[in-house]
Order: C-alpha cells, then sequence, then structure tokens
C-alpha cells in the first residue's frame, strides 16, 4: 500500500512501490517516543543563517525511501551533511515535559525552623542522461545531484508545476492528490527542490542499519517550515517537534499562534505510574480546546543549566554537530547579561533552546509554518508536580491543622487532572485513592469547643 509519512520536515515522503527555580526531584519525561508517528526537526538560527537538522522516523525498505523538500535557495554539497540520531534524541530529552516530585516534610519540625531561622526514495528511474533530458523538456533543471553519506540529493528548479510534477511521477515518485498547486505556490516563491533517496551501495558500505538525519545548511530571510505537501494525503494530524537554538532567545510562530502549554500543576501521586498517558490525553484535551489551531510552547531555556534536568544540557560538541556554529567559533553573542551557573549540569553559553509541538492537518493547518526569534530569555517548561503527603507521628497543632487540609487537597488534585485532560473525575477519585465527596446536606459532626480546648478525645 502506497502511503505519505509524517516524517522530518513533514512535507513529502514519496514511494515508488510499497520562571523561577524549581528544583525537585525529576521522575519521568514526555519525550517523542510517545507518539508512533513523531517528526523532529531542529533550526539552528542566526541573522539569515539557518542550518537544519531532520529525523527520518521512517520504517521500512530503504529503497523505498524518498523525500522531497522545498529549500529558498541553491544548495551546495558542501551545505548539505548527514548528522547524527543520537543528538537530536539527548536534544528531545532535555527539552521534554517533565514530572517532577516533592515530600511534605513534618509540620512540627518545619514550624520550628522557621522560628530558628526567620526567613529546570523512489524506485530505480530514468539512467542519468535520458534523466536529465526528460527532465529540460519539462521545463525541470537538475540544478545539482550529490552523494552524502548514504543519501542521493538532487537540487531541482521548475518553471511550472506541471512540469516539475510529471517529472516526478515519471522518476517513480508517489505524489498526494492535489499536490501541483502546492508545487506551484513554492515555484512562485522562487523556491528549489531538495530531493533525496537512500544509495544502497553506501549504506551497506557504511554499515548504517536506520537512516541518519539529513542536514542542510543555507541563508535566507525566510525563516520557515514547509509543511503543507506533507499534509494533502496524510491520514489524521500529525505529530511535529521544533527544535530551535538561537542566541537571542524564544523562537515563536508569526502566522499562528504560540501558546504555552498548562505548567506547575499538583496532580495526584497516582499519576506517576501513568505519566505518558496523561501527557497524551492533556496535550490532546489542550489541542481541542485551541481549536487545533495552535503550536504549543513546552521547553524555553538557557543552553547553559536546567531545573529540574530531564537530561543534561548538551555538550559544545553536540551543539556543533546541530549546526551551532557560533560555539567554537569565537563570535560573540547577545549581551544578556546572564552568567552560565556554576557546576556539573553547566553548559554553552549563548545557545537558547525552544520547543513546540504542533499536531496538525490541512484544514488547521493551510500554511507553512513561518517564524520569528525574539529577545524573550524568561524561561519556561512543561512541569507537573506530585506531592508527596507527610505521614509522620509528630503531634502539635500545625501537624493537626496539616492532616486537615489534605483531604481538600487530594480532591483539588484530582480535579486538576481531570480539567487538564477530560477525564471522568470519579475514575480519577477511584485509581487515586480519592474519597468522593460527601454529598450536599449530608450532616457533618462538630467537634465541641471544649474538646479543642484541651484536646479532649
Amino acid at each position: 500500500m502506497r502511503r505519505i509519512l509524517p516524517v522530518s520536515l513533514l512535507l513529502l515522503l514519496a514511494f515508488a512501490e510499497s520562571a523561577a527555580a524549581f528544583c525537585g526531584f525529576y521522575v519521568a519525561k514526555a519525550d517523542t517516543k510517545l507518539w508512533n508517528q513523531a517528526s523532529q526537526v531542529v533550526l539552528v538560527r542566526d541573522g539569515d543563517r539557518t542550518v537544519l537538522t531532520m529525523a527520518n522516523d521512517f520504517k521500512g525498505d530503504p529503497k523505498e525511501f524518498a523525500v522531497v523538500i522545498p529549500v529558498p535557495t541553491f544548495l551546495e554539497r558542501e551545505q548539505i551533511h548527514v548528522g547524527e540520531k543520537a543528538v537530536i534524541d539527548h536534544l528531545d530529552a532535555y527539552t521534554s515535559p517533565r514530572l517532577v516530585e516533592y515530600f511534605d516534610g513534618d509540620p512540627c519540625r518545619q514550624m520550628v525552623m522557621r522560628m530558628n531561622k526567620m526567613a529546570a526514495p523512489a524506485a530505480e528511474g530514468l539512467a542519468a542522461g535520458a534523466r536529465d533530458d526528460r527532465a529540460r523538456a519539462l521545463g525541470v533543471t537538475i540544478e545539482a545531484s550529490y552523494t552524502v553519506g548514504e543519501y542521493d540529493i538532487l537540487i531541482l528548479s521548475a518553471e511550472e508545476s506541471a512540469g516539475l510534477e510529471t517529472w516526478l511521477l515519471e522518476s517513480g515518485y508517489k505524489l498526494p492528490k492535489g499536490a501541483g498547486p502546492v508545487l506551484g505556490s513554492y515555484l512562485k516563491q522562487g523556491m528549489r527542490f531538495f530531493v533525496a533517496k537512500v544509495n544502497l551501495e553506501e549504506q551497506a558500505k557504511g554499515g548504517y542499519q536506520t537512516l541518519r538525519p539529513l542536514q542542510v545548511a543555507y541563508e535566507s530571510k525566510k525563516f520557515m517550515l514547509p509543511i503543507r505537501l506533507g499534509t494533502l494525503n496524510a491520514e489524521g494530524a500529525q505529530e511535529l517537534f521544533v527544535y530551535t537554538l538561537t542566541r537571542s532567545g524564544r523562537v515563536e510562530t508569526t502566522n499562528y499562534r504560540t501558546v504555552k502549554l498548562p505548567t506547575g500543576m499538583d496532580l495526584p501521586v497516582a499519576t506517576k505510574e501513568r505519566f505518558g498517558e496523561f501527557y497524551k490525553a492533556m496535550f490532546g484535551e489542550q489541542t481541542r480546546r485551541e481549536n487545533g489551531e495552535v503550536v504549543f510552547m513546552e521547553y524555553a531555556w538557557d543552553m547553559n543549566w536546567c531545573d529540574p534536568c530531564a537530561a543534561d544540557p548538551l555538550s559544545e560538541e553536540e551543539l556543533r554537530k546541530l549546526g551551532v556554529f557560533w560555539v567554537a567559533d569565537g563570535e560573540p553573542g547577545p549581551s544578556t547579561g546572564i552568567m552560565p551557573r556554576p557546576g556539573p549540569k553547566s553548559g554553552a553559553r549563548d545557545v537558547f533552546v525552544t520547543r513546540l509541538h504542533v499536531r496538525y492537518d490541512r484544514d488547521h493547518f493551510p500554511e507553512d509554518l513561518r517564524f520569528q526569534e525574539t529577545g524573550d530569555r524568561s524561561n519556561f517548561q512543561g512541569r507537573y508536580v506530585l506531592r508527596h503527603a507527610w505521614n509522620g507521628t509528630s503531634t502539635c497543632s500545625q501537624a493537626d491543622a496539616y492532616r486537615r487540609t489534605l483531604p481538600e487537597r487530594f480532591d483539588k488534585e484530582a480535579q486538576t487532572l481531570a480539567s487538564l485532560t477530560g477525564w471522568d473525575i470519579s475514575d480519577i477519585r477511584r485509581w487515586s485513592g480519592v474519597p468522593e465527596p460527601a454529598e450536599p446536606g449530608e450532616p457533618q459532626t462538630a467537634v465541641p469547643w471544649w474538646k479543642r480546648l484541651w484536646n479532649e478525645k
């Protein structure tokens, strides 16, 4: 069965045949492994310079892999590179929404301490010569042909979309219905097309079992990510994670609203065993409330530290592999006035990472994603809190008051979880051990005032 997968740039896969310091203890993260098919793109941006890394989640026979990507400029051989998936996996882990734990202390001891102190692709096509002749006849120009690692790459331009569409089809590419107008819109913008397929001989020579990320470096005033080709015949919504690395601050979309995910909520402790399930449900519910038309921010942070850390910050070597050229060039960065925090978690300076997550389809995202770099360096993370109740035996007025607050606190946590996810509150109370609240009008036994006076039982 022929199909288009939501991979890498989400543009087109074509087949021939077939804040303040948070502290706390980090205990779980919501990385891209929660989704069966999650496209990942890393955008390094400084001025007009961009380095784009596309992680392929293609599963299948490598000879059936091909990708067609609109690019804003001609690319020379030296502007194309094959990267390492492990670095993207590290970036994903570092920026993932996380679950943290806190443990309440002894209320009696805390009172004493306060008193004392007071104070984170295609099948085999035409032979090269015949291929080029046919391309020229259709108004398609093969501007360059490269082999980079295990990929054969063409850089194409065209006079009109019909000729380009015909050439791609004749070369073994399966195009989605309605691709012509979309291809034409890119041609009107003066964009070229980056076409890659697997070179099986080079792959076997290198011994690679999986397809490595493709990287391109270019200069353009356009700070954007083409996604429309990938929506034409996709079955349902697709997940896209965009990680941007800049000098100045966080990145936002300009043609769609960028919305921060809800964060910092206290949840029932039992949520720890189903954090992945919670996060998927919460993201789906928030997407529904926004009518599926926004880009969510999951993380924004200086790369030199984290709190709490779902993974260590990336090293300068890893950042360089992603294309952050300034960390080793000695080029001065912006004057942020922010010094790296000391300690083993410190990473590179002058690198700000933003993680954006969007669930998109053709109806709700008719345009490509356009971005802008802001000067906002305030930190943000998707962070969800478990607070373990103190269950000691100390006796003091503060401990008694603390115990009386717990039922209301537990019920509020259950209600928060229900609100975030849309889950049934009765189900949450059942598996989290929170009792159903008393029915209105149910008689409450008052404690006589004199029992409170002398602590009589």
